[in-house]
């Protein structure tokens, strides 16, 4: 919508034109309101974690300030920003300042997921699971609501077959551990073992997540929160949905995946 602009005429021109030129800033102003709402508001909530708003003129304080701006939309603006540009250069250039505000949005919901992570830990609920082993367990019974999962996590997910017996194992290993020849034998004839497939664990979960009617929720080490998750709990844990028992399955990885939780060292 382009708006009229000022007119140079005196006299009624001049004051018509004015009227004129406040109504479709009204109108404007209104419109941007209502699709707002009609595209960051869903069930009677925002389904964004942040708004920015940016623009050359005074209209992204405008809209702020109207009645018109849906308040459940106000409660989840992180920044404004003055441009100098429109339309898609515009655009490029406040994603590019608002970069530092959305990190923190982020960081911030980073910190309380895994403080409530930390929480079911000291109330010992029984709802999360942690670690390599018992995470990839747990996933695989559908088990899991919700992986926590470190962005830079260096685990690389092994499938090894025993061509003569058919048998497939499923390895999660450091790097070191992808370096010892015995991941990759028979334990019983010392035969090679042929790797049919090999890909970083954070790779194959983000691509395949969904088969387990999980979701995937990247963590950073730029918190303290995160880098004691990371540092603690090997960079992996999960949110139950049902409470399971872990012990009785036979895990050929539980000794995998890097060093294991020490409660007194780890935890704070």
């Amino acid at each position: 919508m382009e708006l009229p602009k000022k007119h140079g005429r005196g006299g009624q021109s001049a004051n018509r034109f004015a009227r004129i030129r406040e109504e479709k800033r009204s109108h404007y102003v209104k419109k941007v309101a209502q699709l707002a709402t009609q595209n960051f508001i869903t069930n009677d909530v925002p389904n964004v974690k942040g708004i920015v708003m940016a623009g050359s003129a005074d209209f992204k304080t405008v809209i702020q300030q109207s009645d018109a701006f849906d308040k459940r939309l106000q409660a989840v603006l992180v920044a404004t920003y003055d441009i100098q540009y429109g339309f898609e250069d515009g655009l490029n250039h406040a994603i590019t300042q608002a970069a530092d505000a959305l990190a923190n949005v982020r960081f911030v919901e980073e910190k309380a997921m895994i403080s409530n992570f930390f929480e079911n830990i000291n109330l010992d609920t029984g709802m999360i699971v942690f670690g390599v082993a018992d995470t990839m367990k747990a996933l695989e019974m559908s088990a899991v609501e919700k992986v926590l999962l470190f962005d830079e996590i260096e685990i690389t997910r092994y499938e090894v077959t025993n061509s003569a017996t058919g048998q497939t194992r499923t390895w999660y290993l450091t790097p070191s551990q992808s370096e010892d020849p015995k991941y990759f034998k028979d334990p019983q004839t010392g035969v090679d073992l042929d790797v049919t497939a090999s890909e970083p664990l954070g790779d194959w979960l983000l691509v395949n997540y969904q088969h387990f009617g999980a979701k995937v929720e990247l963590i950073s080490d730029k918190t303290q929160e995160g880098f004691q998750f990371v540092k603690g709990f090997g960079g992996i844990g999960g949110f139950l949905r049902y409470k399971i028992e872990l012990d009785d399955i036979v895990d050929y990885n539980k000794d995998l995946g890097g060093d294991d939780f020490d409660p007194d060292e780890d935890f704070i």
